[in-house]
């Protein structure tokens, strides 16, 4: 049975937090946990922007590597409040995206969280007058660059998608518009670390294989 155990309550409302935005986003999705050391477990969620989200809380996890209903963990979270939570069972299956390495990224940029609410603000407005037939942004959209930044040797355009995943995961803080967004980076990711969590996707599309 999965176990998921946290070092402080505060770190309980925190993942509490982010695995409600995440159902609310998609109540059929799944939530990964992954310990990335003894005391430590970062809680992954694919986005409908195709966009990773991620929040790292102080705790431990069993096993190590798990995925499990976000809807299940997110009524362990609600009815038990002591520091143990059954997440619920495993749904390792379910869960069909690729993970970013934990090692290797270099800092890029360093932007005012105001600019970013700005930016994410104009898009959501361009993409309500621009929905298609099923009720969604057209991708051609999502994949326009909203901002390019540069530093450590990298020029990493940034995509309205990411934005989009930012906003709707309520990273940026709402009102609060202090603070930084870091963008960071490697050869094949991007990532974007704000108040209540990270996004990340892959820089470039990957090549279909030969057969």
């Amino acid at each position: 049975m999965a176990e998921l155990v946290f070092a402080d309550p505060s770190e309980r409302d925190d993942l509490g937090a982010f695995v409600a935005r995440a159902v609310r986003l998609d109540n059929q999705g799944v939530v990964r946990l992954r310990a990335r050391d003894a005391d430590t477990v970062d809680a992954w969620v694919s986005t409908p922007f195709d966009v990773l989200a991620t929040r790292t809380v102080a705790g431990s996890v069993t096993p190590t590597d798990v995925a499990v209903a976000g809807s299940e963990l997110l009524s362990g979270l609600a009815i038990l409040r002591g520091d143990r939570v059954d997440p619920g069972a495993p749904k390792d299956l379910l869960w069909r995206t690729a993970l970013p390495p934990v090692e290797g990224w270099s800092q890029v940029d360093d932007l005012p969280v105001e600019v970013v609410t700005e930016l994410a603000d104009r898009g959501v407005a361009l993409a309500k007058e621009n929905t298609g037939p099923h009720g969604t942004p057209p991708a051609s959209l999502m994949d326009q660059t909203v901002l390019t930044v540069s530093g450590s040797g990298f020029d990493v355009k940034v995509p309205l998608r990411c934005l989009f995943a930012l906003s709707g995961m309520g990273f940026l803080g709402g009102a609060d518009t202090t603070g930084i967004v870091r963008v960071t980076a490697t050869d094949s990711w991007l990532r974007i670390d704000a108040k209540f969590g990270a996004v990340v996707r892959r820089r470039h599309a990957l090549l279909p294989l030969l057969v």
